[in-house]
C-alpha cells in the first residue's frame, strides 16, 4: 500500500512538474516572442526617427534658402523701385533736355546752311539735297529725335571730310556766258578745287575771291593730271602742285 502510494504520488509529482516545465516553457516564448516583436517596434521607430531626422533636417536647409532667396528678392524689389525712381527722374529731365535738343537741331541745320552757302561749290548740289532732307525728316513723327540728331551729325562729318580729303566726282560748272558743262571735278580738302571737262584737254580752277571758275594754263596739264590720277588711285602718292582756292583771310 505504501509502496502504491509512493508510485501514485511520484507519478502525481511528475505531472505537476511536467505541467510546470510546459507552462514555464510557454510563459517564456511569449516572453521571447513579446521581446521580439518589442524589438521590431524599437528598430521600426528608430528607423522612423531617423527618417524623420533626416526630413526634418532636409526642410530646415529648404527653409534656410528660402530666407536666403527671400533676402534675395527683398534686395531686387529695392533695387527696382530705386531704379524706376530714377527712371521717373531720368523721363523728367528728358522732357526738358528735349525742348532744348530740338530747336538746337534746327539750329545745325541752319549752320549747315550757312556752311555750304559761304564754302567752296564742293558736291554743292548733293549737299543742298542732304539739307533738305534733314529739314524733312524734322517733321516726321515716325523718326525719333535721337535718330534726327544722328542724321544730323552725320552731316557735319561729311561736311569736316571735305576739308581733309582728296577726292574726284564728276559735276556741272558754270562758265563766263552762262555756259555749263560736265566735268571731273577734283578737290584737295578746302584748299584747292579744280574741274577738268570730260575730255581732259582743259581745266578751269574755282577763285574763291571772285567766286567763279577761271581757266587755267595748259602748262599745268601734266601736274593736274598727276593729281586727278592720284585721287583716282590710279598713281602712288606724290607731290603735286595744284592751284588754292583761298580768300585772302584763309591764305594767312
Amino acid at each position: 500500500m505504501k509502496t502504491s502510494l509512493a508510485i501514485v504520488l511520484s507519478a502525481t509529482l511528475s505531472t505537476v512538474y511536467a505541467s510546470g516545465l510546459d507552462s514555464a516553457q510557454a510563459i517564456q516564448n511569449k516572453t521571447n516572442n513579446a521581446s521580439a516583436t518589442s524589438q521590431k517596434k524599437i528598430d521600426s521607430s528608430a528607423e522612423a526617427a531617423i527618417s524623420l531626422k533626416a526630413e526634418i533636417e532636409q526642410l530646415e536647409e529648404e527653409v534656410k534658402n528660402l530666407n536666403v532667396y527671400r533676402d534675395h528678392l527683398a534686395a531686387l524689389v529695392e533695387n527696382q523701385n530705386q531704379e524706376a525712381i530714377s527712371i521717373e527722374a531720368q523721363i523728367d529731365e528728358i522732357k526738358y533736355t528735349r525742348q532744348g535738343v530740338v530747336p538746337l537741331m534746327y539750329q545745325m541745320i541752319e549752320g549747315l546752311k550757312s556752311i555750304v552757302d559761304q564754302d567752296k561749290p564742293i558736291k554743292y548740289t548733293q549737299r543742298l539735297e542732304r539739307i533738305e532732307k534733314l529739314e524733312q525728316v524734322m517733321t516726321r513723327a515716325d523718326v525719333s529725335d535721337a535718330e534726327k540728331y544722328r542724321r544730323i551729325l552725320e552731316a557735319y562729318q561729311i561736311e569736316m571730310d571735305y576739308g581733309t580729303k582728296l577726292g574726284v566726282y564728276q559735276g556741272q560748272i558754270n562758265l563766263a556766258n552762262n555756259r555749263v558743262i560736265e566735268t571731273d571735278i577734283l578737290h584737295l580738302g578746302r584748299i584747292s578745287l579744280v574741274a577738268r571737262n570730260l575730255s581732259g584737254a582743259k581745266f578751269w580752277a574755282w577763285d574763291q575771291n571772285k567766286g567763279s571758275w577761271q581757266a587755267l594754263d595748259s602748262a599745268m596739264k601734266p601736274e593736274l593730271d598727276k593729281a586727278y590720277n592720284i585721287a583716282t588711285k590710279q598713281a602712288a602718292p606724290s607731290l603735286i602742285t595744284l592751284p588754292v582756292s583761298l580768300v585772302a583771310a584763309e591764305g594767312k
